[in-house]
């Protein structure tokens, strides 16, 4: 199974092609981890939690 193919649990609209995520849970989250939106793409998905960074359309 492919990471980028979890449900989305939420999606949210970003600025800028540098991210992290840790869940926004607080002690319920996961570990913060890293990654980045590719050039050639508009969007990118947590792989823990399924949270979908989508690059707003100014910031391209």
């Amino acid at each position: 199974m492919s990471l980028m193919n979890l449900k989305a649990s939420e999606t949210v609209k970003v600025s800028t092609r540098a991210l992290s995520c840790d869940g926004g849970k607080g002690a319920l989250g996961h570990p913060k981890v890293y990654f980045r939106i590719g050039p050639d793409e508009d969007r990118a998905q947590c792989g823990y939690c399924g949270k979908e960074f989508i690059l707003k359309k100014s910031a391209q």
